[in-house]
């Protein structure tokens, strides 16, 4: 079976901590992630749900949900999608910091190119909103 990857990489000038306390933290995600003010629920452990409502431009709100596989905190995440009309996918988030500054990857492998090209539209928009949250 071919499997179809991609890889984001970002670099902001704030802490790694600081982002992972944005991506874990339900009020700062949907500050920055295009949530539902009040849509997010996040339970940051191994085995942990989470969901939220995102507003995707031109579509309106947009359930997701899924689960937490990996946490090691302020340096990975894994996490599960539960996306509705498609395969579920994981992706992770890799944290690190060099002269305190975040550098933070995200990465996805998706049955499809179409699946993938999608999701990698979609991490980029969500790196995108991180970067002016974080600014």
């Amino acid at each position: 079976m071919t499997e179809y990857a991609y890889t984001l990489t970002r670099t902001f000038d704030v802490p790694a901590q600081v982002v992972w306390e944005a991506w874990t933290t339900p009020h700062q995600y949907e500050q920055w992630a295009s949530a539902v003010p009040g849509s997010v629920t996040m339970d940051v452990r191994e085995g942990g749900a989470w969901q939220a409502t995102m507003l995707i431009p031109d579509a309106g709100p947009f359930p997701m949900s899924g689960s937490y596989r990996e946490v090691v905190p302020g340096e990975r995440l894994t996490l599960t999608m539960d996306i509705p009309g498609a395969a579920p996918a994981a992706m992770t988030l890799t944290l690190s910091e060099v002269d305190g500054r975040a550098h933070a990857t995200v990465s996805q492998v998706l049955a499809t190119a179409e699946e993938r090209d999608m999701a990698e539209e979609g991490s980029g928009m969500l790196m995108d909103g991180l970067a002016a949250f974080l600014a």
